[in-house]
This record gives C-alpha cells, sequence and structure tokens, in this order.
C-alpha cells in the first residue's frame, strides 16, 4: 500500500512521465531476485526530458512518451524467465531479472550499464576498478537488449570491460557485429547488412531503380543507411535524396526538417518509393505530416517499424500509398498471449512499467482504439490526476495483444532462452544458487556455442554474435475498413531468395511493379544506357545499338559485339544474325551468262575444228600449219574455255589449285604454237639475210612449244608447292562472309601471267614484223591483232580486279580470260573460216600462187633496187647461183631445184628471166 501512495504523485510531477528517481531502487522499472540475475534495458518511453533549470546538473532526468510495443518486450522477458524457472531447464537454479528503462537515450542507458557493472551484494552499487575483473563477480550475469542499436552500442563498450554477455533482440545496426570492437555483443536477429540487401533485391525484383531515403539522425539511421547505400550501388539502384531527421523529438529543428522532408518528396515527382529507416514515434511524426499532404508513394519499412501496430493506425493510413516492410521472423507466441490474458492478476509492486500501464488503462480506457492508444502516449498531467481520482480500472487485454509485434516478442524470449541455456551449461558440474560459481565471461564462452529450439528448428549464434533467421516481408493492407499488417512472402537471407505460401501471396508481390520509380525509362532491348550528365548512373538516354551490336534485355549498360566475322546485326537490334555465304553460284545469273559464253566458245572450237578437218588439203589449212598444228592451238583454247568453270560455285582447295595453273599453261601453249606459226611466215617472207639466219636458229618448233609451255609449267609447280592457293573467307562486307580463293602469292600470280604477256609481247613483235603478206594470207596481221586485244584486257584486268571484291570477283577474271581467249581464237581462225566457206574461189593453189606471185614481184622489186648498192662479190653470188642451177645434176628437164633456208627441196620451172614467179614458188612451197 506504501507503494501504491508513492504511485499518483509521481504522475503528478510531469506530463505523461515515468516515475521519477529519488534513490537506486526507483532507477529500476521492474524487478525480481533470483539465484542468477539477467538485466534488461528497454525503451519503455520514447524520450527523456530536457531539464528547464540553468545551469544544468548531473541528474537523471524523467521520462515521456510511454511505449505500448517495448513494454510489451519487457512483460515478454519477464514471461520467459518466469517460464524458464518453472520448468526444469535449469533444475532449480532460479532466475531473477532487473529491467531498466532507456527512455531511447544513451546516457540514460549508461547510468542503467554502471549499476549492472557494480559489485554484488555492494550496499552502496559501488563498481570497483581493477586491472583484472576475471574473478569480479557483478551484479548480473548478462543482460537482455537494448532497443535501438544506437544504445547498444555505448551498452556494449561499457559491459565489454568485465565481458558481461549482452544479448540484444533489436539492435541490427551492421557495426555491432564487429567482435574486436563489441566482444560480448550478440543478437537473436540478423544484422542490418541482410536487411539492406533484402530491401534492395525487393527494389530490384520490382523493376525501381530511383528512390529516396529517410533516416534518423543517430547512429542507427547513419549505419542503416551507409549499408544501404552500399548495397543499393551494388545493384545499379540510385538514391535520388536522403533526408535525416533529428534523434530526439524534443530537438527545436525536428518539425522543420520533417516539413523539408515532405517537400522533398512532393517536388520528386519520379521517385515514388521511399525507404524509411526510423523509430516508430519518428514515423507516426512524419505520416501524419504526409497524410497532410495527400502524399501517396510506397514506403519500404525497415524492421524497426515494419509491424508497428499503432502506426498502422493514423486515421487516413491508406492515403499513403502502399507500405511493404521487413520484419523479424514471427513464431509461436501463443503462451504469451495466455500471459498477458492472465496479467490483471500479476503483483505490480516490483513493476513500475505494469503500474504506470494501470494507471493510463484507467485514464484512457473509455477512449476508441486509435484515440486510446493516442491517450496514453499524450495525456496530459491535470487529465490523469482527474481521472486516477475518478475513475475505476478497466482492463483491455484485447488492447495489448492487437498491439503485439511477433517478431520483437520472439526475439526476446529466444534471448532469454539463449542466456538459459548458457547458464545451464555452466552449472552442470557446480551449484548456481551461488550467484559466484561463474563469472560473466566464462557465461560469455559458453553463450558462443549455445544452440536454440525454436519452431522445432536449431538455431544459434554466427562467428559475428548474430542469429540468422529469416524475414517476414510484410504488406499493409486494408480489410473491413481497418489496415491490417500481412505476411506477404518470406525473405531468406543465406539463399537471398523470396518464398510465397501461394500464388495470391505471390501475385501481391508481383503487384508492386505496377507502380514505376524510376529516374528514366527502360531501355527495351536493342538500345542501351547513355548517361546524362547527372550524377546519377539510373538517370541516361536511351539510344540504339549501333551496327554489328545487340541487346537482349531491358535496361542495359552496354550493347553486345556479335562476332563480325560470321554474324551481323543492324541498328536497334536484339540478337545477332548469322551472315550469309556469297559465291558465284551456278544459279547466279552473270555465272550463267559466262557459261554461255564459255560453252559458246567450246561450240566455236568444235566447229573450226570440223571446218579444218574437212578442209585439210587446201591451202588455207596448209598455211596454217597443218591440222596438227591447229588443232594444239584449237586444244589450248578449249582448255582455257574449259579454266572458267573453275571459277565459279564454292571455292574448294582443289578449285582454287587448278584453275588458275590450268589457264596458265594452257595459255601458254596457246601462245606458243602462235609464235611458231609467226617465226615460220617472217622466215617464209624475209629478205634480210641477218634476220633470215637469226630465224633458223631460232624457228625449232617443238623444242620451241615444249620450252615454252614447260617453263610455264615449273611456274605454276613451285606456285603449288610452296605458295599454294587456298581457300578464303573474306568479311570485309558487313552482312555476308565471302568465299574466295586466295592465290597465295601476288608474285606467282603476277609471274605466271608476266610470263604470258612475255610470250605475247614476242609473238605480237614477230607478227608485227610480217603484217603485210599477201591479203589472202594475211595471218600475221591477225595474230597482232589477237595479241593487242590480248593486251588491252590484261592491262584494263589489273586496276579493275584490285578494286573489285565480293562474289564477282572471279567474274572479273573470267571476263578478261574469255575476251583474250575470244580475241585470239577470233583473229587466229576466223578469217580463214571465212575464206574457206565463203570466198572458196581464193582458197586454191593456183589462187595463192598468183597472189603470193604479185607480192613478190613488189618484193623482187624491192630487192633490185636495193641490188645496185651491192659490191662486186655479190654479183659473182647471184652469177654463181645462176650458174649452179645449170649445172646441177638433179636437174631435169628444165626444171631447177631452190633450198629455201630452212625448208625442203622446191621443185619449180627455171625463169630467169620472170624472178617474180620463180620467188613466188620458192615462197608457196615454203609455206
Amino acid at each position: 500500500m506504501a507503494f501504491v501512495t508513492f504511485l499518483i504523485p509521481c504522475f503528478v510531477i510531469g506530463t505523461d512521465i515515468a516515475f521519477s528517481c529519488q534513490n537506486t531502487d526507483d532507477f529500476v522499472g521492474a524487478s525480481s531476485p533470483g539465484d542468477i540475475v539477467i538485466g534488461g534495458l528497454f525503451a519503455v518511453h520514447s524520450e527523456m526530458l530536457r531539464p528547464e533549470e540553468y545551469p544544468i546538473k548531473p541528474v537523471i532526468q524523467n521520462c515521456a512518451g510511454f511505449e505500448i510495443q517495448i513494454f510489451l518486450q519487457t512483460l515478454a522477458m519477464i514471461h520467459a524467465i518466469e517460464t524458464i524457472n518453472n520448468s526444469t531447464l535449469l533444475s532449480g537454479v532460479t532466475l531473477g531479472y532487473e529491467i531498466y528503462d532507456t527512455c531511447a537515450e544513451v546516457t540514460k542507458a549508461m547510468a542503467s550499464a554502471l549499476r549492472f557493472l557494480s559489485k554484488f551484494n555492494s550496499s552502496e552499487d559501488v563498481v570497483e576498478f581493477r586491472c583484472n575483473y576475471s574473478d569480479y563477480i557483478p551484479r548480473i550475469k548478462a543482460v537482455v537488449g537494448a532497443s535501438y542499436s544506437e544504445v547498444s552500442m555505448a551498452v556494449s563498450r561499457l559491459l565489454a570491460l568485465q565481458l558481461i554477455p549482452q544479448v540484444s533482440p533489436a539492435s541490427s545496426a551492421e557495426i555491432l557485429s564487429d567482435k574486436i570492437r563489441f566482444p560480448s555483443f550478440f543478437r537473436t536477429i540478423p544484422s542490418d547488412f541482410h536487411q539492406t540487401r533484402a530491401m534492395t533485391h525487393l527494389i530490384c525484383e520490382s523493376g525501381w531503380n530511383w528512390i529516396g531515403v529517410i533516416a534518423t539522425d543517430d547512429d542507427n539511421g547513419r549505419f542503416a543507411l551507409e549499408s544501404f547505400g552500399v548495397q543499393a550501388m551494388a545493384n545499379n539502384v540510385c538514391i535520388a535524396f536522403k533526408e535525416m531527421l533529428p534523434a530526439y523529438l524534443s530537438d527545436n529543428t525536428f518539425h522543420a526538417k520533417v516539413d523539408r522532408a515532405i517537400e522533398k518528396i512532393v517536388k520528386e515527382t519520379r521517385v515514388n518509393v521511399i525507404v524509411v529507416f526510423m523509430r516508430q514515434f519518428h514515423v507516426l511524426k512524419l505520416f501524419k505530416k504526409a497524410t497532410e499532404r495527400n502524399v501517396n508513394k510506397i514506403w519500404l519499412a525497415s524492421d524497426n517499424w515494419a509491424a508497428a501496430v499503432k502506426i498502422s493506425t493514423i486515421p487516413n493510413i491508406r492515403q499513403l500509398g502502399t507500405i511493404v516492410g521487413f520484419g523479424f521472423k514471427s513464431g509461436d507466441i501463443s503462451t504469451f498471449q495466455d500471459f498477458l490474458r492472465k496479467l490483471h492478476e500479476k503483483r505490480t509492486d516490483n513493476n513500475k512499467f505494469l503500474q504506470e500501464y494501470i494507471m493510463l488503462l484507467s485514464v484512457c480506457a473509455h477512449l476508441e482504439y486509435h484515440d486510446f492508444q493516442m491517450c496514453i502516449a499524450n495525456q496530459s498531467q491535470d487529465d490523469l490526476l482527474q481521472n486516477v481520482e475518478n475513475n475505476h480500472l478497466i482492463w483491455r487485454d484485447d488492447f495489448l495483444n492487437a498491439n503485439i509485434e511477433p517478431g520483437f516478442i520472439r526475439n526476446t524470449i529466444l534471448a532469454v532462452y539463449a542466456i538459459a541455456h548458457a547458464i545451464k551449461g555452466q552449472c552442470k558440474d557446480r551449484n548456481c544458487k551461488d550467484p559466484s560459481a561463474f563469472t560473466p565471461w566464462e557465461l560469455l564462452e559458453e553463450l558462443k556455442k549455445v544452440t536454440v529450439i525454436d519452431d522445432g528448428k536449431e538455431i544459434k549464434f554466427d562467428p559475428n554474435g548474430d542469429m540468422r533467421t529469416s524475414y517476414d516481408v510484410l504488406l499493409w493492407k486494408e480489410i473491413d475498413g481497418h489496415m491490417e499488417i500481412t505476411t506477404m512472402a518470406e525473405y531468406d537471407p543465406e539463399k537471398g531468395d523470396f518464398i510465397f505460401e501461394d500464388e495470391e501471396k505471390k501475385k501481391e508481390f508481383l503487384d508492386l511493379k505496377k507502380v514505376q520509380s524510376t529516374c528514366s525509362q527502360h531501355c527495351r532491348p536493342g538500345q542501351m544506357k547513355k548517361v546524362t550528365e547527372s550524377p546519377h548512373t539510373c538517370c541516361y538516354e536511351c539510344v540504339h545499338c549501333p551496327e554489328n551490336h545487340y541487346s537482349n534485355q531491358t535496361d542495359m549498360d552496354y550493347c553486345y559485339r556479335c562476332n563480325n566475322k560470321t554474324y551481323w546485326a543492324p541498328i536497334n537490334s536484339t540478337t545477332c544474325y548469322r551472315k550469309t555465304i556469297h559465291f558465284l553460284a551456278w544459279s547466279d545469273w552473270f555465272a550463267i551468262f559466262l557459261l554461255l559464253l564459255s560453252a559458246f566458245g567450246v561450240v566455236l572450237i568444235l566447229s573450226i575444228s570440223v571446218i579444218f578437218t574437212k578442209n585439210l588439203n587446201t591451202p588455207v589449212v596448209k598455211a596454217s600449219g597443218g591440222l596438227t598444228v591447229c588443232y594444239i592451238i584449237l586444244f589450248s583454247h578449249f582448255l582455257i574455255f574449259l579454266s572458267t568453270v573453275f571459277f565459279i560455285d564454292e571455292p574448294t582447295e582443289f578449285k582454287c589449285k587448278t584453275r588458275q595453273a590450268l589457264f596458265g599453261v594452257s595459255f601458254a601453249l596457246c601462245i606458243s604454237c602462235i609464235l611458231i606459226k609467226s617465226l615460220k611466215i617472217l622466215l617464209a617472207f624475209s629478205f634480210d639475210p641477218k634476220l633470215q639466219n637469226f630465224l633458223k636458229c631460232v624457228y625449232k618448233p617443238v623444242p620451241t612449244v615444249v620450252t615454252c609451255t614447260g617453263i610455264q609449267v615449273i611456274i605454276c609447280t613451285f606456285w603449288l608447292i610452296f605458295r599454294t592457293p587456298f581457300v578464303k573467307q573474306n568479311f570485309s562486307i558487313p552482312r555476308a562472309i565471302i568465299l574466295e580463293c586466295n592465290e597465295g602469292s601476288i608474285v606467282a600470280f603476277g609471274i605466271m601471267l608476266g610470263y604470258i604477256a612475255a610470250l605475247a609481247f614476242i609473238c605480237f613483235i614477230f607478227a608485227f614484223k610480217g603484217r603485210k603478206l599477201p591479203e589472202n594470207y594475211n595471218e600475221a596481221k591477225f595474230i597482232t591483232f589477237g595479241m593487242l586485244i590480248y593486251f588491252i584486257a590484261w592491262i584494263v584486268f589489273i586496276p579493275v580486279y584490285a578494286t573489285t571484291f565480293g562474289k564477282y570477283l572471279p567474274a572479273v577474271e573470267i571476263i578478261v580470260v574469255l575476251i583474250s581467249n575470244y580475241g585470239i581464237l577470233c583473229c587466229t581462225f576466223l578469217p580463214k573460216c571465212y575464206i574457206i566457206i565463203y570466198k572458196q574461189e581464193t582458197n586454191t593453189k593456183s589462187a595463192f600462187l598468183k597472189m603470193i606471185s604479185t607480192y613478190s614481184s613488189k618484193s623482187a622489186g624491192s630487192v633490185a633496187v636495193s641490188q645496185i648498192s651491192l659490191d662486186s662479190k655479190s654479183s659473182s653470188s647471184r652469177a654463181t647461183v645462176s650458174d649452179s642451177c645449170k649445172s646441177e645434176k638433179n636437174s631435169v628437164n628444165g626444171n631447177c631445184h631452190f633450198q629455201v633456208p630452212g625448208q625442203r627441196l622446191i621443185k619449180g620451172k627455171v625463169l630467169p628471166k620472170n624472178t617474180a614467179r620463180t620467188m613466188a614458188r620458192k615462197r608457196l612451197s615454203s609455206i
């Protein structure tokens, strides 16, 4: 009764305040004796009041703002300890507790931690200074808490002095995993690293990359923001803006900064996703302002407030948009709910938090749910005192059950059980009813090895002191006019995957993609990002992939390059296309045309062969060198026409090697035979003795043909052996592969053509000298024309061949081959065919004699004029020749046999007075 009498005046001290601290016992919020005492640190109140007096004195101030959710966590700790004491877990050893209110303030928490460090059974709560605390027995053996990371960091550093184990159910800052700085800190939750990675994963899955972040300006908010920033950067998520709100509501700039944050959210119209790392009372203030400005976004909640029932009851909360959060994994808390139902039966003399709740419950019981909750947090001094005097207690256990945040309750109970299992390990061979049976640092080592069974699963602390439990992905949905916090999915930190119970839950998750939150529009396949002047990589322009590049996904940073040798791609392509293989195919119209020309040439050769064979004994055929020479020349022309076939269709090694060698050898054979004919004609009609002597030496038909052709065969053989032609893929055309023959050696190819050109030039010279023959036997003139056609064709070929590429490159050489072959064939044989067919009267022996006689008369006259200048030796020679004719033994019936140089004897009439006739017979027989 004395304590209850003390209770009412405590409420009169200030607005919604906790009990003031008059002595050290008043500082304890809830306690219970036991063989082993566990400390508890919870922010049951949201703020510590600031002193109004000046100067400020070092006095622990009162707290304000009763937090139902954290009050429930203190009850969860008490429930867990009572359950353990009523079980056989510790075999008769009872656990006690001392729970302190940190008021979300480091200073207040440090005061509590100092009491934890005080020596056991010290009447004055003295903390001894020692160099070695190995055998030091403090007031408590372990601590559960604190509620916020910033408080846990400070307390943990202090507790580390004596290595007192601290197990937090809520402090998630990543830095607390550092066992060098925080060696005695443990927690029954994952670190913020996993939470921020889960958030980033959800953001990426939903296609968002342009978001805003609001955090409290304390250690917890800053570390969470830093961790999230690293994760966001690694996943190409850009933070459009960051707003930091003061950690304490009493800060004079708090409301101004909340207004600035709301203005930023409204201004950034492309930002439709806001990540919030704040405490619950900060979120309450922010959301009230946001509802006034009709802000509608997707809010991504951190574990601090993702399951906050009191925020979900804000009027018009649905107007804010969609709220998705990550809460700690919930479990079976049915026993705790039973505990709450019987809470009104519990004693309150050792639990000031419960006393305060009962007092507030009495004052606000007549109000509706949300108003009731706000009343608890904002009850004024006068109303509280009046209501305490005039109202009776109306217990509302439904209110406590409705405000349960399952994840925090489960983690708090888990923390107590983890400590209890560690104590059990220490008490196996010790009498733990004696508080000095073991020290906190020994319990710390035992705690590292503890395994706890939770919902049938074994869980334990990892080397960083964290329990890597999963997250519940929470979706706030309006059901029957009320905002309900539902579980949409489960996030597994180990695998980094979202797990859905059913398709309906998965559909809810996928529906988040309907909201766009990007700085730029998504780049379609076939496009890539081009970074603009903005410092953010998420702000870009979409440009088409250039030629021979492609992209097959949305929002690609760059386009992939096609393999230029075998693939190609047009501009704005989503894939690469295989290049088509091109060559001069049989079906190509131009190839067909060229083949027809070659075929016509073959027909022409056959026709000429038939004509010459039928007119074998005529002067024209005999004058052409006889049927054997004609057949050899015609056969070489046939081979040249045949070689064009190897230039068409898909190139092969055989074709590449055969076509040039066949053409080169055949042309050399043809020119060699024509050269022999030119020499023969020049020898027969030349009157220059020196030239005749030279021609007699050179004119060796068979050796000459074999030698000239053999040289070409040697050139081609060396070419094929050392630098043989081969099939080559030409990739110079963007969308096609040209199959062509690489000549292997341009030098060898040039030598082959150059050798043919040299033979043709020699042939041209000799034929040119014999161009003024009788009209019916002017073969030298046509050979000259044929060689000219050859030279013109191949001179034009060189620049055309050098500048032409593609599948029609072989056609260029075919055309030149056909032109030169047709030129020589036609000039060599068609005039003779014309005489044989259309001028048969001139294709007789008498006609030839007459024509040659006329030519010889002119030649003789020319010779007579030149003879006047000859010396006597020349005259004597002529007389000798004349006499020899008369005295020759083989002179028969007045006939005389002349022997032309290089020819057999020719029989003719002796007409000493008719020199022209004699010379005509001489030349006819020679030819």
